[in-house]
């Protein structure tokens, strides 16, 4: 059965349609891991195209190409969220085949190894570089493209509820502020880079985890983004959500986690199928395919 709007639901049946009535789904950081099984599922379930993007064009195409072995059709698109360029080519991309974009997640991030010995001044600017400050370039890139009864996922962590929590009251206060605008978080997150830089980060309220900030940031932008599409978009039935995947079995967590990628994939590609006549959940913390209160 088809989860999306009836326009969708015959799909290649009329030759005379044209392209950019083709639904589209894009995952980023979607080569390996999570995102390799978020595109996986899209695949089997989602009415249209599915797009896998990578920074490397060759590690893309590869993964492509086992997800031909296991007879699914996925797109390769190369998309690198560090580079502004890329993102807008991505943009222009869709722009020009689609005429927008139905489901979007926001899947590729990074993580150092806990026992990494890189300075935790450069941990903190490089991880919250591509977590929070390139997926923040990609939802501004992309988010005016998302169509009527589009799905955006912004896959956070648990990381980000236990990050909070470590936080002083002041900077929680503002976190969890139900005003909070996308400017004062961008100022918050500079200033936990630039605080370790300093190295008064723990002085000013801040937890000793880059990665923990990072998903904060993307769990407040989540909030700030669903918030803005409310007064923005509200006709446009469009559902925008954070997530935890869970403890998953990636370069990124290691062997010893619970869940395999597939298991990883569940709420993610749950919140991208939401159907058209659901209205939410949105602007929510979504773990185990449920609401969680991360506040």
């Amino acid at each position: 059965m088809c989860r999306f709007a009836a326009s969708y639901c015959h799909f290649g049946i009329h030759s005379e349609r044209t392209m950019s009535n083709v639904p589209v789904a894009v995952v980023t950081g979607s080569n390996k891991g999570i995102g390799f099984a978020i595109v996986r599922a899209l695949c089997k379930q989602f009415p249209g195209d599915v797009y896998l993007t990578a920074r490397d064009p060759g590690r893309g195409r590869e993964a492509v190409a086992k997800l031909q072995e296991e007879g699914l059709r996925a797109l390769f698109h190369q998309l690198d969220i560090d580079d502004l360029q890329s993102i807008r080519a991505l943009r222009d991309f869709l722009k020009e085949k689609y005429g927008g974009l139905n489901v979007l997640v926001n899947n590729a991030g990074i993580a150092f190894k806990v026992r990494d010995t890189t300075p935790f001044a450069v941990q903190a600017e490089v991880t919250l570089k591509t977590n929070f400050f390139g997926t923040r370039n990609v939802c501004t890139e992309l988010l005016p493209l998302v169509k009527p009864y589009g799905r955006v996922v912004n896959v956070s962590s648990m990381a980000s509820s236990s990050a909070l929590g470590g936080c002083s009251r002041e900077l929680q206060q503002k976190f969890r502020s139900d005003m909070i605008t996308e400017d004062e978080l961008v100022e918050l997150m500079t200033k936990f880079v630039e605080d370790t830089k300093k190295s008064v980060h723990e002085k000013e309220g801040w937890p000793n985890t880059a990665y923990g900030v990072s998903k904060i940031g993307v769990t407040v932008l989540s909030r700030i983004q669903a918030r803005m599409l409310n007064e923005k978009r509200k006709g446009d039935h469009i559902l925008l959500n954070a997530c935890c995947p869970g403890w998953v079995r990636t370069d990124m967590a290691g062997p010893r986690a619970t869940k395999s990628p597939d298991e990883g994939a569940e709420t993610p590609v749950y919140l991208a199928l939401l159907p058209s006549d659901a209205d939410g959940p949105h602007g929510q913390f979504v773990s185990n395919k449920a609401v969680q209160t991360w506040l």
